[in-house]
């Protein structure tokens, strides 16, 4: 299984997953050219994708969906009440409704020969989600957004051969900023984001002995580094049970507007 992180930030999101059959994206909070430059980067086109899925509604993970679903006609796979979201936001224009494809939590469903399944969170959106991926061979997970985690998403996360996991805040940072009071409530509450910390711990939980790839993803441009991101996770993983060397889970933070390279199981 191949996964690699188009984008990952405050201003856009979107993943590739795929094997050599099949090709989907998590995601599309970036323009459509960016979205084809980030498949021409390892020789694909946006028409070579099979579905798009969706976590949530907010711009900065549905910005490139209308245009890129209009012009290549790729169906999409969202909760009802993202659907609903979608709909509400005049911003991506009209979709066809029979590009749509209502999922549900906990309840898999197979584009090729990938399986799919989402996952409950907490974000402040309708009805929002998380995903792991397998091919029955691999998996693969992707959760940002999230706000808080439980024993819940530890279960569903677990056993993961590659994690896109949210580090999307320094605290201090945040604190300090120049974010009104709200926002960084709404930002630090269980319907926000994870801090460095707080994602540290939940990799922490997720750890196993076949991990290959951890990403740190959805950094805020303003209230995070990625130097400190990785430093406060890696603080974290530390005497792990697993390895004595961070580098062996290959962690490094996802670059927030350009491609990153392709991992592959």
């Amino acid at each position: 299984m191949k996964l690699m992180n188009i984008a990952s930030g405050s201003s856009g999101n979107v993943t590739f997953v795929g094997t050599e059959n099949t090709s989907v994206l998590i995601d599309a909070g970036i323009s459509m050219k960016k979205i084809e430059e980030g498949m021409n980067s390892i020789g694909m086109s946006a028409r070579d994708l099979d579905a798009i899925m969706i976590t949530h509604e907010h711009s900065d993970h549905i910005k490139g969906l209308g245009v890129l679903s209009r012009k290549y006609c790729i169906p999409i796979y969202a909760t009802q009440g993202t659907i609903k979201g979608i709909g509400e936001n005049t911003s991506v224009g009209r979709i066809d409704n029979e590009l749509y494809n209502v999922i549900s939590t906990d309840i898999s469903f197979q584009v090729g020969d990938l399986t799919i399944e989402p996952h409950s969170i907490w974000h402040d959106a309708y009805e929002p989600v998380c995903y792991s991926i397998t091919d029955g061979k691999s998996k693969a997970s992707i959760a940002t957004d999230l706000g808080d985690f439980n024993d819940y998403l530890v279960k569903c996360l677990s056993d993961s051969d590659m994690l896109l996991i949210e580090a999307n805040h320094d605290i201090r940072m945040l604190e300090a900023g120049p974010y009104p009071y709200d926002l960084k409530r709404r930002i630090l509450g269980q319907k926000g984001h994870l801090s460095n910390e707080a994602s540290g711990r939940f990799i922490r939980k997720l750890l196993n002995d076949h991990i290959k790839t951890i990403i740190l993803g959805h950094l805020s441009k303003d209230n995070n580094i990625p130097e400190l991101a990785y430093e406060a996770v890696k603080l974290e993983l530390k005497d792990n049970g697993f390895t004595d060397n961070i580098e062996d889970f290959n962690l490094h933070t996802a670059m927030r507007d350009m491609p990153d390279r392709l991992y592959e199981t």
